[in-house]
């Protein structure tokens, strides 16, 4: 076993790929899961990971998510339909509904815009929608042929169920004539064939065939003779019936080994994508955020590790107590010390376990921002090596895994390719004051050649190693004194204290042999420990008020979030009441354009005048004053800024708060009104008087509208039942007699080769100058209206 292999079992990374495995949505992606291995490249990782991010996109957007249901293994089916075997009919429809759900997926990724590497992923995907339908032309859904699947096959199987209603008819007779002979009136079958049973008695009664016979003997089940030769054609069809469906399933089967290839493919797809899937349901269970790779060192806070969080929920145990990682790029080896089961090795596990995660494209249950190195090797030295069967000690064991580890590194550091080691109990198993020389020595040479070590101690020399190198730093489990228990926190710039004798008073060592411990260490290390606990409280106070801060920090932001919320109210309120004051003028355009059309149908019928034409601009003229907006009042009132106003035509007062122009901003309570000049009125005649100013020059008269355009018997041509040549023909001798203006050609819906024809003639034609669909009142795309030069 290699050393990776090793670090990977050492970090219990199996278990978490079992967990992931209980995400996915097929038999094919938690085998993947399984199998799933963390040693590939960066631009691999950030490509996993861009992929769990638009997969929780998906998840968002989407009621209930993307769904993989109906996906099933390709791979056995493939393999047989490849060396020329015939498929079941069950394993052709499951083939169908993979290709369905394929083709589903990937029109649901289509319309995504915001998901660019699963759409990359999914065009390469062909799904056979022709095989598909092939499939289930000829299979139904509990896996059996249908009747159509072939004509031959429809009549031997009309013939099938002609034969056996012919048998039936004549045992229900037999049945009925000797009735005394038979124990039931029952249509049986043994070994594929009709029989019915008889006394033993009456045997004689009824000539036929014996089949069987009941464990008492009383009773034989008898195949009459008047049926025999009946039942012998039903057989000879079923027969053939048999072959006819063998012949279909493997015609079936060789189409699925043509695209076997492309088939394959769609299975890797699929299963990436249900990986995908699984990473995002898996993140948000975790709570995860996306981990960003960076030079800067590692900035991990309220980490929490995957394992202990799966164990807490499913066994109920108490909450997983969060440790925080900082470390500064410049740091290569981080000496971690503490009493015993203060959490050294399940900090070592979590980072591990963590940067391994990140690798395969998972969020960390950590919060954000996540920051640490992409690692592509990670490196562990963990637990207990001792082995009797190698004749192996602890220590024996330990160094022989260091040796590894040692020789999988770079001779020198490498930027471009980082390295993580993990150490638990450096040194220990030996001579403590060799053990420190060695632990000292390993240090060092992992200082030059790995990026990122952390090793756990108790040995306190080791310590010192952040005073003579700034490339070491120390971190310490924190201990409790009050309650004589560790608390599972790591302390970072702070070595840590043993505590042995405490934890041994708490084991209910005896009093006399720790109190004895203490007179012997008396002097050795107190003043030390005074020092440490001093920091230690130095850093509880700090995270009180850090702690105090960051509640602060959160209620300004609740606050600023409800003021923002507020604002948004009142600015949708606005719009609303803008939209609504739009929807009357539009529903009075609308209105206006109704009547106008009305008029315009008029002059259509029948064949129009001169007198019927000037009879309809005079409706029209009419009409206009009807549907314009009333213009403005003529005023010399003139507000400024803060004066309280009137608002002709809406019963309202407010406050001016601003004016350009002629456009006056009126406020009026939670509602804001722009209006022209000529609407604002003042309260009452003394404010009148108090704003006066000379009338303003009136706008120029507006340009002349277009001539109005009417459709009517003679600017329109009628060329449904034509072909396209006739088409072209018949338009080019109205083209030479038309005035210029518009021309409605009616060409109908149909199949639209009519129209497409008509408009490619128009597009070439020197006297068009514009053509476009009709209005739906006149025909819409089965009219098109041309402008004749």
């Amino acid at each position: 076993m290699t050393i990776l292999s090793e670090t990977l079992n050492l970090l219990e990374w199996p278990r978490l790929c079992e967990h992931l495995a209980t995400f996915t949505a097929t038999k094919m992606g938690a085998r993947a899961c399984l199998d799933l291995s963390p040693w590939n490249s960066r631009s691999t990782t950030d490509r996993l990971l861009e992929q769990t991010a638009e997969a929780m996109r998906l998840e968002e957007t989407l009621p209930g998510g993307l769904s993989l249901q109906g996906v099933h293994d390709l791979l056995p089916w493939i393999e047989r339909a490849e060396r020329g075997g015939s498929l079941q009919s069950l394993d052709l429809f499951q083939l169908a509904t993979t290709l369905s759900t394929a083709r589903k997926v990937r029109r649901t990724i289509d319309d995504h815009s915001q998901v660019p590497q699963l759409q990359d992923l999914i065009q390469t995907v062909r799904t056979y929608p022709e095989l598909e339908q092939e499939i289930l032309r000829c299979v139904e859904d509990d896996g059996s042929l249908r009747d159509a699947a072939s004509e031959k096959l429809y009549q031997l199987r009309g013939s099938l169920r002609e034969q056996r209603s012919q048998i039936l008819d004549k045992l229900h007779r037999i049945l009925s004539e000797h009735s005394q002979a038979v124990q039931e009136a029952v249509i049986t079958q043994r070994d594929g064939r009709y029989v019915i049973p008889v006394k033993a008695s009456h045997r004689d009664l009824i000539r036929g065939l014996v089949h069987d016979s009941s464990s008492s003997g009383a009773t034989l089940y008898l195949e009459p003779y008047r049926v025999s030769e009946s039942q012998n054609r039903l057989r000879q069809l079923q027969a053939q019936a048999t072959r006819e469906e063998e012949r279909i399933r493997q015609e079936l089967s060789q189409q699925v080994a043509a695209v076997a290839p492309d088939l394959r493919h769609l299975q890797s797809v699929l299963v990436e994508m249900d990986l995908a899937l699984a990473r995002c349901r898996y993140s948000y269970w975790l709570e995860g955020n996306r981990p960003q790779f960076t030079s800067t060192g590692v900035s991990l806070r309220q980490v929490r590790h995957p394992l202990l969080l799966w164990q807490a929920h499913h066994e109920h145990q108490g909450d997983v107590i969060p440790v925080d990682f900082r470390i500064q790029s410049s740091v290569r080896v981080v000496v971690i010390t503490g009493p015993n089961t203060g959490g050294k090795t399940v900090a070592l596990k979590t980072l591990g376990l963590l940067a391994l995660m990140a690798k395969v494209g998972l969020f960390l249950p950590a919060r954000d921002p996540v920051e640490l190195p992409w690692f592509a090797r990670i490196l562990a030295d963990i637990g207990d090596e001792q082995s009797l069967q190698q004749n192996l000690s602890t220590f024996s064991g330990h160094i022989r895994r260091i040796g590894r580890i040692l020789a999988a590194l770079p001779a020198d550091l490498d930027p471009q390719s980082p390295s993580l080691v993990l150490l638990d109990e450096v040194g220990a198993g030996t001579d403590p004051t060799e053990g420190v020389a060695l632990a000292t020595a390993l240090l060092q040479e992992l200082a030059a050649k790995s990026t990122l070590t952390l090793a756990t101690t108790h040995y306190g020399e080791l310590k010192a190693l952040k005073y003579e190198n700034s490339q070491f730093e120390n971190a310490s489990v924190e201990f409790d004194d009050a309650t004589l228990a560790p608390t599972y926190r790591l302390l970072w710039g702070i070595p840590g204290r043993s505590n042995a004798l405490s934890i041994a008073e708490r084991l209910d060592l005896a009093p006399a042999v720790v109190d004895r411990a203490r007179h012997l260490l008396l002097g050795r290390t107190d003043e030390v420990n005074t020092v440490i606990q001093g920091l230690e409280r130095q850093r509880a106070d700090l995270e009180t008020r850090t702690a105090q801060v960051e509640t602060l920090h959160q209620e300004l932001q609740t606050l600023q979030q409800q003021m923002m919320q507020r604002s948004q109210l009142l600015a949708q309120r606005e719009k609303q009441l803008q939209g609504e004051k739009q929807a009357a003028i539009q529903a009075e355009i609308q209105a206006a354009r109704k009547q106008v059309a009305s008029v315009i149908r008029q002059l259509q019928k029948g064949t129009p005048s001169g007198q019927d034409a000037q009879q309809a601009s005079e409706a029209l003229h009419r009409l206009a004053p009807q549907q314009a907006s009333p213009p403005a009042i003529e005023t010399e009132f003139v507000p400024e800024v803060g004066d309280r106003v009137r608002l002709r035509g809406l019963d309202q007062t407010g406050e001016v708060i601003a004016i350009d122009g002629r456009d006056v901003t009126v406020r009026s309570g939670v509602l804001k009104f722009s209006v022209n000049l000529g609407q604002v009125a003042p309260l009452d005649e003394h404010q009148a008087k108090q704003r006066q100013r000379p009338k303003a020059v009136p706008a120029p008269p507006p340009p002349p509208k277009a001539p109005l355009q009417i459709r009517t018997s003679r600017n329109t041509v009628d060329l449904r039942g034509c072909t396209v040549s006739d088409a072209e023909i018949l338009l080019e001798q109205v083209f030479a007699e038309a005035d210029p203006g518009p021309l409605w050609i009616i060409h109908g819906h149909g199949t639209g080769r009519l129209r497409t024809g008509v408009q490619t003639y128009l597009k070439a034609h020197p006297r068009i100058q514009s053509f476009e669909a009709a209005e739906t009142q006149d025909g819409g795309s089965g009219v098109t209206v041309a402008t004749l030069s």
